[in-house]
């Protein structure tokens, strides 16, 4: 009987008919394709242009346990009220498998996660922002979330209750060279004995969990992962012993890729990012607890390699042993999924209405992005972190000043310190250009949108502009 697994799908979706909304029309379209037996746990939009969105769905089959599906889909949107405007708080996304320039290794967007924390009061990310292998500096006031949380955070459907600390579940696979063993145990007691982690138990998975690294036709890396029944059945039966979940074990990818990738100077897609994604997305939506996972090296020979200098964004993992300690410190504090409508409502909870606005690499389009899109959230989006998504940002129908491109990271900074200020982000450039008058059209005119590049219009084929009042 076929046991519960994760793996990619590839759908190519038409644009929506006139006066369609593009977050609904790609939910439905998306739901309507997949298998029947499948749920979907993450959607990616890889290129899109005039001819519709070529998407990379990851989907769970529960195998034998077919009701064994996530509590919450990820295509549920519910549209935030009211937006609070007693703090300011970011999100900086930079999405995991894309070979992003900056973010796209190990750990090497912390600095940026640093800088934008600076400017702003909570900052929101996730594990592949600021997971360096065995270093993790998130900031002080960084709030460190699985991915697919993130995304349900600003679909509306989930919020976060910040914790003083959690019991951290270790999940390792059991490995045929014992050292491997003794490198994660002595881990999680460094952990334990460094920053008073708190971890329950740890579990050898046997049979171990398997884990397949792969690229999508987009070129991301993805995978899959079988067998997974196990583990569920393990995080069934402690449910009531943890808060987050680490789990360490080997991903399979053939043996040239080591070499590959620290010889490629930056240029190879990390293979082993996008199949750990895929994973802790799955166990985060069934359990609604932060997790999160460390690859285990395959053998004594890799871990004895001689990588020689690497490209500094990789020198993280060329040091690490167990690559252990960054989700450790991470998962300590990382705070509590909160689904319940009700449990929304209560003070000091974050929710979408607490987000002032989202920072991606350019040309990043999701569920993220389109949440934002329909929740009135100012995007920044970077075009230096450069990336394999190929979508136009600016054919989306903004509100006029929602969405703001900018070169790097310092204009990033710069733009939310004026949004946080209340001032136009232009304001502070020059020249700036008169006030459009416009003389009235008679109570049955409509006002189009605008694009980001000041046209009118949503820029997609069947897609009409709607403006929020």
């Amino acid at each position: 009987m076929k046991s519960a697994m994760l793996s990619e799908i590839e759908l190519d979706l038409l644009p929506p008919p006139a006066g369609g909304n593009l977050l609904e029309w790609l939910s439905q379209k998306t739901r309507e394709k997949l298998p029947g037996d499948v749920s979907p746990v993450r959607l990616v939009v890889t290129a899109s242009d005039s001819g519709g969105y070529r998407c990379e769905v990851t989907t769970f089959n529960g195998g034998i346990d077919a009701n064994r599906i996530p509590k919450n889909s990820i295509l549920e949107f519910r549209h935030r009220q009211v937006e609070n405007t007693g703090s300011f708080n970011a999100v900086l996304l930079v999405p995991t498998g894309i070979g992003a320039d900056i973010g796209g290794h190990a750990g090497d967007a912390t600095p940026v996660a640093q800088l934008l924390a600076s400017v702003c009061d909570t900052l929101v990310t996730h594990p592949n922002v600021v997971n360096a292998s065995d270093i993790n500096e998130i900031p002080g006031n960084g709030l460190y979330v699985e991915g697919s949380v993130i995304c349900r955070l600003l679909m509306g459907t989930a919020g976060l209750q910040p914790v003083r600390s959690n019991r951290v579940l270790v999940l390792m696979n059991s490995h045929t060279d014992r050292l491997f063993h003794t490198l994660t145990v002595n881990s999680v007691n460094a952990a334990r004995a460094s920053y008073g982690l708190i971890c329950p138990r740890v579990i050898e998975l046997e049979p171990p969990l398997i884990m397949i690294s792969e690229y999508t036709p987009s070129s991301r890396a993805a995978g899959r992962v079988e067998d997974l029944g196990h583990v569920l059945e393990l995080l069934d039966r402690h449910r009531n012993e943890y808060d987050a979940v680490a789990i360490s074990s080997v991903i399979t990818v053939p043996t040239n890729y080591h070499g590959d990738y620290f010889n490629s100077g930056g240029s190879m897609v990390n293979p082993w990012g996008g199949v750990e994604s895929m994973l802790t997305h799955t166990i985060s939506s069934i359990y609604d607890v932060p997790s999160a996972h460390s690859p285990m090296l395959e053998s004594q020979e890799v871990l004895d390699a001689d990588t020689g200098i690497v490209d500094p964004r990789m020198a993280a993992e060329a040091i690490s042993t167990t690559f252990l300690q960054s989700i450790l410190k991470g998962l300590q504090k990382s705070p509590r999924i909160v689904t319940d409508r009700e449990a929304l409502r209560n003070p000091g909870g974050f929710t979408a209405s607490d987000v002032s606005c989202l920072v991606i690499p350019d040309g990043c389009l999701g569920l993220p992005t389109l949440a934002a899109l329909d929740q009135g959230i100012p995007v920044i989006a970077v075009r230096e972190n450069k990336n394999l998504m190929r979508n136009d940002l600016t054919q989306l129908p903004w509100q006029q000043g929602q969405l703001h491109v900018v070169e790097n990271y310092w204009e990033a900074a710069g733009v939310m310190a004026a949004l946080k200020a209340g001032i136009a982000p232009n304001s502070v450039r020059r020249p700036i250009n008169p006030v459009t008058v416009e003389k009235s059209a008679g109570a049955s005119a409509k006002t189009p949108a605008i694009n980001a590049n000041g046209t009118a219009g949503s820029g997609i084929p069947g897609h009409q502009p709607r403006v929020r009042p």
